[in-house]
């Protein structure tokens, strides 16, 4: 399965360069802080997504999509605290786009595992 060809991966990947335009507004010494933190957090998610297409099989390609879900979380709490602390002045529009990839992602995954479960 090629990553580039999956619709989560691109939606994943325009989320990274909206997260990026994001923090730049944010302060100048959080760059080492929150900043990166989230920057590294998006940039997970679609970086799983890929790494999981190259495995052999789909157990591991669905172990690494866990472990994308897992940045999203970790993303979408560092967005809510970015607000709650004045960063930013609205994570909606951020915030909708990473459910969306969150259900994208859980449909691969059960895609992936019905799947194998048709072929025992």
């Amino acid at each position: 399965m090629d990553h580039k060809n999956l619709d989560v991966w691109k939606k994943s990947i325009d989320m990274v360069v909206d997260v990026y335009l994001l923090t730049n507004f944010f302060p100048k010494e959080e760059i080492y802080g929150i900043t990166q933190q989230i920057r590294r957090s998006a940039v997970s998610v679609s970086s799983n997504i890929s790494e999981g297409c190259a495995q052999k099989n789909d157990t591991e390609t669905i172990q690494f999509l866990y472990i994308s879900l897992g940045s999203l979380a970790e993303l979408e709490t560092q967005l809510i605290i970015s607000q709650r602390i004045g960063y930013l002045r609205s994570s909606d529009e951020i915030l909708k786009s990473l459910l969306e990839i969150k259900q994208m992602t859980l449909g691969l995954i059960n895609y992936l595992k019905s799947k194998n479960n048709n072929q025992k």
